[in-house]
């Protein structure tokens, strides 16, 4: 494929405008991090938005941010840092697990929705996505959404390009609503746990008024005993008091123990990352998106036609599946159990072959599949950006 890097919205116009003329495709990428992941493309070209970045915007007092699309997120971590502030859904890095290169970009963020532990209290990415301005595959440069929350009615356009993959329009410039960093964080710890004794201890934790930012559960932790992890941050003045009040209330769970700021620190980071997954690396790797009471029944209907690894975080709401590549990576068996359940499923690690299937995305309902491909006609109609990312036809 030819590499281009667009540094404007020009560069990308005429990028479009030539792989219409020829019928070919581009394949949209930030730095390539998550290049591994979705379905193969066929694609004449590579536009790669590294070079577009910078901080556009920035406006402490406000709570927001503006940065190019190829701006790495780093970079506006660090920025955020230095006042105090941050990007509330802690998007993961998919580097460990895809064993990838280059750096993680705001627009690449974007696109793929990245949502972190603390989404079970800050919600998900598309959630603090406040504007947009991407180029269509029309070559018309769009602008959506502004620097506050309640500006859209009507189709939400900057929302919909959150998860889009690309398939709908080469993202230029995002803006984000901001948080306040918190000033220090610890974690309360339950060990020897089983799945469903853990999803119940995590529900009634996020249920409190001791303000969990962050839950999970490892069947395998350190010395190999499980470990469910409820996270907490905010003032150290709040933090000693909230970690009793649930060792109080968590009491017929058993036994907690408390992991100090560095420690926890270090800790989530690793389940932000599914750091534990990274190995074997012929591994396939899924996740899941599930109703976290319905967590155990999948695993163990799962469980009982393959061997798995596995780690719950959103409170049992998002399952990682490590098994072997073998036979599509278990998707007859997985897809089934994720029915069942009414959840979603994407294949994040495969083989280049097991990721050529329509199955490496949630399969979509009929109604769904109409939206979807409705929304692509109208965005890309000559379909040349990133076709069959997601599903084959869009």
């Amino acid at each position: 494929m030819t590499a281009l890097t667009p540094t404007c919205d020009e560069d990308i116009i005429e990028a479009i405008r030539l792989a219409r003329s020829e019928r070919s495709s581009i394949a949209v990428e930030g730095q390539g991090t998550k290049r591994l992941m979705g379905r193969p493309m066929q694609a004449k070209r590579v536009l790669s938005m590294q070079a577009m970045t910078g901080i556009t915007l920035y406006e402490p007092a406000e709570l927001v941010l503006s940065a190019k699309s190829g701006t790495p997120v780093a970079e506006v971590e660090a920025t955020l840092a230095a006042r105090g502030q941050m990007l509330p859904f802690e998007p993961m890095d998919y580097r460990p697990l895809l064993g990838s290169s280059g750096e993680p970009t705001m627009g690449g963020l974007t696109a793929t929705n990245l949502s972190g532990p603390r989404r079970i209290m800050a919600g998900a990415c598309r959630d603090s996505l406040i504007g947009t301005r991407f180029v269509n595959g029309q070559g018309e440069v769009i602008k959506s959404g502004g620097r506050v929350m309640k500006n859209v009615t009507g189709l939400d356009l900057a929302r919909t390009m959150a998860g889009s993959w690309g398939t709908l329009g080469v993202l230029t410039e995002v803006t984000y609503k901001l948080l306040p960093r918190p000033e220090t964080t610890l974690s309360v710890v339950f060990h020897g746990l089983n799945d469903q004794q853990a999803v119940a201890l995590m529900a009634a934790a996020i249920g409190s008024p001791f303000e969990v930012s962050g839950a999970a559960h490892l069947p395998v932790g350190i010395d190999r005993i499980a470990m469910t992890l409820l996270r907490l941050e905010g003032f150290a003045e709040s933090l000693a008091y909230r970690a009793e009040r649930l060792r109080v209330l968590l009491a017929p769970f058993g036994r907690c123990d408390i992991i100090d700021q560095t420690a926890s620190t270090s800790l989530w980071a690793q389940i932000r990352d599914v750091r534990w997954f990274a190995e074997p690396r012929n591994e396939a790797v899924w996740r899941i998106s599930v109703p976290p009471s319905k967590a155990p029944a999948l695993l163990a209907q799962i469980a009982a036609g393959r061997r798995i690894r596995h780690l719950l975080d959103w409170g049992g709401g998002l399952v990682w599946i490590a098994t072997a590549s073998t036979e599509l990576a278990g998707s007859e068996v997985i897809r089934q159990a994720v029915r069942h359940a009414k959840g979603h499923a994407l294949l994040v690690r495969a083989s280049e072959g097991a990721r050529g299937t329509d199955g490496t995305f949630e399969p979509l309902a009929p109604a769904v599949l109409k939206l979807s491909t409705g929304l692509k006609k109208s965005f890309d109609p000559d379909h040349v950006l990133n076709p069959g990312r997601m599903y084959s036809g869009i």
